[in-house]
């Protein structure tokens, strides 16, 4: 039946749009919904308002696309999953928890039918695009740890993206970077408060250790100066120098 529709409807077009939908489509859903009315000569003629408006509307939702997949491009999603030696999953990463997930993260609400991969079924990191019909196509990060190893992962990845910071600044980073990721992955209360521990003590460790070298700097007459601890000079060379 070609119909014309009266609003959006996702996959088949929006407003004033005129399409071939199969009957039972039509009588059963789009005109009881009242999201469309046969196309007969009379609701052509009507329908010319309705595609003026139509194509507004789809340059919008165009637009909010390509926002959307600017939002979302390179996000990455942390899973805990058990498996084989061989890396294979005992289950899946599925394309729902990878929807949820991305809400919960981002805000961003996006079909699982979007999902541009069935599911994940190997430990590592995944590209995984996301169709959202827009100029560019985002893709999704999903990194799959194994469950037993997520505590040490978190550790790690708080403690490299607070490196370039030193002592309890760097400490209280990582402990807000790991809340952050234990959160987007369900850990437990007793072992976040492990994996901030650990994670606390590896990052004061790496900047304690941080050796700082002697900063050279230059005078207005050019002679160069550079910083150096003062020496106390011995008791007896100071007598040699007065007299």
């Amino acid at each position: 039946m070609k119909v014309i529709l009266l609003d959006y409807v996702y996959k088949h077009g929006v407003a004033g749009e005129v399409i071939d939908v199969a009957d039972g489509f039509a009588r059963n859903y789009l005109i009881p919904k009242r999201l469309a009315v046969k196309a007969t000569p009379g609701e052509l003629k009507r329908a010319s308002k309705l595609r003026d408006q139509a194509a507004a509307k789809r340059a919008a939702l165009e637009n909010r696309m390509n926002e959307l997949a600017a939002e979302i491009d390179g996000v990455e999603l942390i899973f805990g999953r058990r498996a084989a030696s061989t890396g294979k999953l005992f289950g899946s990463v599925t394309t729902q928890e990878i929807a949820d997930a991305l809400l919960d993260k981002t805000g961003v609400d996006i079909n699982r039918r979007r999902i541009s991969q069935q599911s994940v079924r190997e430990i590592g990191t995944h590209d995984v695009a996301v169709r959202l019909g827009s100029e560019n196509s985002p893709v999704l990060k999903i990194t799959v740890v194994r469950e037993e190893e997520m505590m040490e992962f978190l550790a790690k990845r708080a403690a490299q993206e607070a490196g370039e910071l030193e002592g309890e600044e760097a400490a209280e980073a990582v402990q807000e970077i790991v809340q952050e990721l234990a959160e987007e992955v369900n850990v437990t209360s007793s072992d976040m408060a492990q994996t901030l521990e650990d994670a606390a003590s590896s990052a004061v460790y790496a900047a304690e250790n941080i050796v700082e070298e002697p900063v050279a700097e230059t005078t207005d007459e050019g002679v160069e100066m550079v910083e150096a601890e003062a020496v106390e000079t011995p008791a007896d060379e100071d007598d040699d120098t007065q007299s």
